[in-house]
C-alpha cells in the first residue's frame, strides 16, 4: 500500500489518531510527510516512532494552524502534490450536540478554506485530494432503525443528517466534488464509520469507546455510566484498517467518487461496554443512563464498492482492537 514514486504530501490533522497513523505510513513507504495540525485533540508526541522519535522534522515539516482562518495555508498547500484533508472538529456525543451552531460554522470554514487553497494552486499542482467524510451525513431516515440495512453510497441524497457535525462534513463533501469538476482536480471522498484506536482522546471530550475504557480503568473512583439505552449501534472500524483504506485509495482511489469505509456488521453500545468490563476483569457495575443523547440508532456498512474499487476489507478483529486500546489508554494513564 502506498507504493510506488515518492509522494510529497501534506496531512491536514496529522497529529490526530488518524492522521498520526497515517502519517508513520506514508513515511515508511519513504513519501515526503508534512502535517497541520492546531493540536486541539492531536498531540505531537502521537508523530513518534518507538524510539520517541518523530517520524517527521517537525522544524520544516509541521505547522501549528488554525485552519479555520483564510488563506493561512495557501502557501504550504501550493507546494504539495497531494493533500490529505483530515482536519475538522469532532469529538464524543456530548460535546456534538452541545456545540452544534460553533462546530458547523467550524468545520465549514476548515473545508472551505483547505479546498479553496487546493484551487487556487490548480491541477498542474495538486495531483489528488483525498476528503475524509462521515457516515454521520447519511439521512436519519436510514439510521433510525435497531435492525440496520447497510448503507449504500448512492443513499446519501436526499439529504438529511441528524447532527451538524453530519452537515458540516457533507457540505465540505459537496465543495470536493466541485473542487474535481470545476478544476479538474483528482479527488477521493472516503466516508469512514466509527474509528477506534490508538493514539486516541480519553478526556470529556473522547468517543464512546475511549470514554468507556477510561470509566472501567477508573472504576470504582469514575462510575461506569453509558449515555442511552445501549441498544444503539454502531460499524466499529479499526485505525489500521482507514490507514489502509487512505493509503489503497492515494493510489487507485481518486475520481472513483464516495466510497464508504466500515464493516458490514452493526455492534450495540450494550455489546462494546460488556467487552469493555470482560477485558478489564473488573467486577463493573453498568449503568445505562437514558436521559442522555444517543445519536443514530444503529448503521452498518455496505462495503462492495471499496472492495470492488480499492480491494479493502476490513482485517482487525474488534476483540483484538479493543484490548490493544485498553492497555494503550491504561499505559498513559499510569504514567501520568
Amino acid at each position: 500500500m502506498c507504493k510506488g514514486t515518492i509522494k510529497k504530501i501534506l496531512v491536514t490533522g496529522g497529529c490526530g489518531m488518524i492522521g498520526s497513523n497515517l502519517v508513520k505510513r506514508l513515511v515508511k513507504k519513504g513519501n515526503d510527510v508534512y502535517v497541520i495540525d492546531n493540536l486541539w485533540r492531536g498531540k505531537l508526541e502521537y508523530l513518534n516512532d518507538e524510539t520517541g522519535t518523530p517520524v517527521i522534522d517537525l522544524d520544516t515539516h509541521f505547522f501549528n494552524l488554525d485552519l479555520s482562518k483564510p488563506d493561512i495555508a495557501t502557501e504550504i498547500i501550493a507546494s504539495m502534490e497531494y493533500v490529505v484533508h483530515l482536519a475538522d472538529i469532532v469529538a464524543g456525543i456530548n460535546y456534538v450536540f452541545a456545540n452544534q451552531g460553533s462546530l458547523f460554522r467550524a468545520n465549514n470554514l476548515i473545508n472551505s478554506n483547505v479546498i479553496q487553497s487546493c484551487r487556487e494552486a490548480g491541477k498542474e499542482r495538486i495531483k489528488g485530494f483525498v476528503y475524509v467524510g462521515t457516515v454521520c451525513s447519511f439521512p436519519l431516515t436510514r439510521q433510525n432503525s435497531l435492525d440496520p440495512e447497510p448503507l449504500r453510497e448512492e443513499e446519501l441524497f436526499p439529504a438529511m443528517p441528524e447532527s451538524a457535525y453530519g452537515w458540516s462534513k457533507l457540505m465540505g463533501q459537496l465543495e470536493t466534488e466541485f473542487l474535481e469538476k470545476e478544476c479538474g482536480i483528482p479527488t477521493s471522498i472516503l466516508m469512514f464509520h466509527n474509528v477506534y484506536g490508538a493514539p486516541c482522546d480519553f478526556g470529556e471530550r473522547s468517543q464512546v469507546i475511549p470514554s468507556l475504557i477510561r470509566k472501567a480503568i477508573y472504576y470504582p473512583a469514575e462510575p461506569f455510566h453509558v449515555w442511552g439505552s445501549g441498544t444503539q449501534g454502531r460499524a466499529f472500524i479499526h485505525v489500521n484498517d482507514i490507514v489502509n483504506a487512505l493509503c489503497l485509495t492515494l493510489d487507485k482511489g481518486l475520481s472513483k467518487g464516495t466510497i464508504q469505509i466500515g464493516p458490514s456488521v452493526c455492534t450495540s453500545i450494550r455489546e462494546i461496554a460488556e467487552a469493555v468490563v470482560r477485558i478489564s476483569g473488573k467486577d463493573i457495575d453498568i449503568y445505562y443512563d437514558t436521559t442522555k443523547p444517543e445519536g443514530d440508532k444503529a448503521r452498518c456498512a455496505d462495503y462492495s464498492y471499496a472492495k470492488k474499487v480499492l480491494g479493502w476489507e476490513p482485517q482487525v478483529d474488534l476483540e483484538e482492537g479493543l484490548k490493544e486500546q485498553y492497555l494503550w489508554v491504561k499505559k498513559q494513564i499510569e504514567s501520568n
